[in-house]
């Protein structure tokens, strides 16, 4: 009897294939190309499910890169590409055209050649890297635990550093309320765009839809200013992330509100409260993990000197230091979860 894992890398290979009917697929005869395509769609599942929980593993035990990482390359590549490209004598139409362009031109190589590799012989090793490297699951936690271990011994001022690294907020005036809520709002955000949105889309298109959604993301977080400089360039990065984080984001909520123990109260937060913020896809994810833990998120903050109002999220009392690490736990229980999903779906799909 064949192992399990032949079947599926064979089958993961021949779900690219034209499939006509009557196909015979090693253990069973397939006789329509949609029940093929069921089978070739339970054995990518599994695969995905099974990298995922391998991704998962190497975070834990090695953490985040600090030194070298591939993203800091790529930014200082699109740094480079930015200073050259968005002059400041170029009418807005040409600059954000010109912005397409260098998005284009920054992703189509990355792109093409984690296609070619993650398609080679030991490809899973390659996904395997690339889904770990794209991951921010166990440094997410290290940043918020830095802040609750500063604000349960006391330290303020600490606390206050320790959050600054987190968000663009100015955290030199905020009290122990302000710093623990602007922690969970870090975690809850972060939460899709450094994990679940990277999950869904490897679970999607393998390696190759991470590295899309990793790369865009990081240009959005560089280019994606309303500023005088990036408004027009960056134009063209900002919309390919809201739309890359659309699907995930309500994925994310679904998520929150089913593990946190609060479906009705996580799903009206996003519904009534989602849509308060410029983005389409932060508002529902602040507003929806602020539900489901029963904490009251936003308020006033100095934003580069100037006082503003962020939009008010979910229900109760605003956050105090032992919230960082409910919120931190409904991330990472989030993460297991869709592994799980996936490895169980998958198996029973397929097997």
């Amino acid at each position: 009897m064949e192992s399990w894992w032949p079947r599926i890398v064979r089958h993961r290979a021949l779900a690219s294939v034209d499939v006509g009917a009557d196909l015979v697929v090693d253990y069973r005869v397939v006789g329509s190309r949609y029940d093929a395509s069921l089978a070739h769609s339970g054995a990518w599942l599994l695969h995905a499910g099974l990298i995922i929980a391998v991704a998962l593993a190497v975070d834990y035990a090695l953490g985040e890169i600090r030194r070298w990482h591939p993203l800091t390359g790529f930014g200082w590549l699109a740094g480079r590409l930015e200073r050259a490209w968005n002059r400041q004598v170029l009418v807005p139409g040409v600059r954000r055209a010109l912005g397409v362009a260098g998005l284009v031109a920054l992703l189509l190589p990355f792109v093409v050649a984690a296609s070619w590799l993650s398609a080679a012989p030991y490809g899973f090793i390659f996904d395997a890297c690339v889904l770990y490297l794209a991951l921010g699951l166990v440094s997410l936690g290290e940043h918020g635990q830095r802040v609750e271990r500063a604000l349960i011994e006391g330290d303020l001022e600490m606390a206050r550093a320790a959050v600054g690294t987190m968000v663009s907020r100015d955290t030199r005036e905020l009290d122990e309320r302000g710093v623990a809520s602007a922690t969970v709002e870090s975690v809850l955000e972060n939460g899709n765009d450094a994990v679940f949105g990277a999950l869904f889309w490897f679970l999607v298109a393998g390696a190759p839809g991470v590295v899309v959604y990793r790369l865009v993301n990081t240009l959005d977080a560089m280019w994606g200013y309303r500023t005088q400089r990036l408004a027009a360039f960056g134009w063209a990065a900002a919309r390919v992330d809201d739309l890359l984080n659309w699907i995930p984001a309500r994925l994310t909520v679904l998520t929150y509100a089913l593990l946190a123990g609060a479906p009705r109260r996580a799903l009206v937060c996003a519904w009534r409260q989602g849509r308060r913020t410029e983005s389409p896809n932060a508002g529902v994810v602040m507003a929806a993990g602020a539900g489901a833990l029963g904490l009251r998120l936003g308020g006033p903050c100095v934003y580069h000197g100037r006082l503003q109002w962020r939009p008010r999220f979910g229900v109760g009392n605003r956050p105090r230091a032992a919230c960082i690490g409910r919120a931190t736990r409904l991330v990472q229980g989030g993460a297991l979860a869709w592994t799980a999903a996936a490895v169980i779906l998958g198996w029973w799909w397929f097997a």
